[in-house]
């Protein structure tokens, strides 16, 4: 007998979902990661012609354009390439004068070298939890934190936002509060290349914002990250601080600690070339992010991260939520499953506040972030797939879908 057909996303826009029981056949086709590189010959030409140049050094013309091209798509005056999205953040806090005995605001829903790069400060993180509306950093308990430090006289000496999985934070009350206590705000802006608030570029908000090129971010050199600021001056420090903190003499002089942290000629030749094609990479996510909404919304159980109003996301990563009871399965599961398919999916993040290394630590709610990471899962959502391949990831979650109706 001859397998049943593989399902489509036609067949989920009909409403037509396999019947309790149905087993569904799947061809045997290439693993879907989550969000792999979308390089192209752009960057190849570029990556060759620094090659040619001999400019393989961390120094060289392509460095230069890369930081001038940034900074003109972000619409900064300034922007210092380095080495990754976490040696910018160490380097955030290193110039706003963050040290031992500080404490550091940090949203606990993010990626752990976040609240890393506060410690290698000598600093001490408090996490704050998410909101609703955008998973980000909650304003009125940042509001509220600040006011009670302030009572005390205990203000943090600086405020971490990020702007999580492509969406930017609610920044206008939070820039606010932060302004009327005159604390500082570094913005983690690593998984947000070309999302907006308010139609204000991301990464924009902090007194420095981070971005992270890292392989899987929205474009890649192969590893790396970007400093940005508003003040030049921040920028030009960040540099040398990046530059093993060399004083400009011909012999070698050093005034001070630095680090080993600029990115290399040729990383940011491939920088300069995934920039160009940035509005394709980014629109073609928004579409995956798209289809995935019109294929699951109505599907029992699965949710999606929120798109807040005052913005517009990368949706850098497409994540959803399932809810164990009405799906039939738990995000693990569901997870499972999926890697059966070859299809890698992963858990939301775990809060900070959670993770073992920072057992302890003082963290404000915790709810949100809790109940984001229980139900959250990342789906494939890399500019390189095609329709079909969302087609395949939605197919495969139909289909646990359909076997847990079975076995009710």
């Amino acid at each position: 007998m001859n397998p049943a057909p593989p399902l489509t996303s036609t067949l989920i826009r009909d409403g037509r979902l396999p019947a309790p029981g149905r087993v569904v056949a799947f061809a045997a086709v290439a693993r879907l990661y989550l969000s792999p590189p979308d390089v192209g010959d752009v960057e190849r030409e570029l990556l060759l012609e620094a090659f040619d140049s001999n400019w393989i050094a961390p120094v060289g013309p392509l460095l230069d354009r890369f930081e001038r091209d940034f900074a003109s798509f972000v619409g900064v005056p300034a922007a210092a390439a380095v080495a990754s999205g976490t040696a910018a953040l160490h380097l955030a806090l290193r110039m706003l004068g963050v040290g031992p005995g500080d404490v550091v605001v940090v949203p606990s829903l993010t990626f752990v070298a976040t609240a890393a790069a506060v410690t290698y400060v000598g600093a001490t993180p408090v996490f704050l939890d998410s909101d609703e509306p955008t998973w980000n950093l909650d304003p009125q308990l940042l509001a509220d934190e600040l006011a009670a430090r302030a009572r005390r006289g205990t203000l943090p000496a600086a405020v971490m936002v990020v702007d999580l999985y492509g969406q930017c934070a609610d920044w206008d009350p939070i820039v606010e509060v932060c302004v009327r206590y005159e604390v500082p705000v570094v913005e983690d802006a690593a998984e947000a290349l070309g999302a907006t608030y308010r139609g204000r570029a991301a990464g924009t908000f902090g007194t420095i914002g981070v971005f992270s090129f890292n392989g899987n971010k929205i474009i890649t050199t192969s590893s790396g990250g970007m400093l940005v600021s508003t003040g030049r001056e921040w920028v030009d420090r960040a540099r040398h601080l990046a530059t093993q903190a060399r004083d400009p003499v011909p012999h070698y002089e050093h005034a001070e600690i630095g680090f080993n942290y600029r990115m290399s000629n040729l990383l940011a030749a491939v920088g300069v070339g995934q920039l160009r094609r940035l509005p394709s990479i980014v629109a073609r996510r928004r579409e995956i992010n798209r289809r995935y909404r019109e294929a699951l919304t109505g599907v029992p159980g699965v949710g999606f991260m929120p798109n807040a109003p005052a913005g517009e996301p990368t949706n850098w990563l497409t994540v959803l939520t399932i809810d164990r009871r009405a799906f039939g399965a738990s995000p693990g599961e569901v997870r499972e499953e999926l890697e059966q398919l070859d299809i890698e999916a992963r858990p939301a993040w775990k809060p900070m506040h959670l993770q073992p290394v920072f057992a302890g630590f003082e963290t404000r709610g915790g709810r949100v972030s809790e109940h984001i990471f229980k139900r959250g899962l990342c789906v494939p959502s890399g500019s390189t797939m095609s329709n079909d391949d969302v087609d395949r990831v939605v197919d495969g979650l139909l289909r646990v879908e359909g076997g847990a109706r079975a076995r009710a």
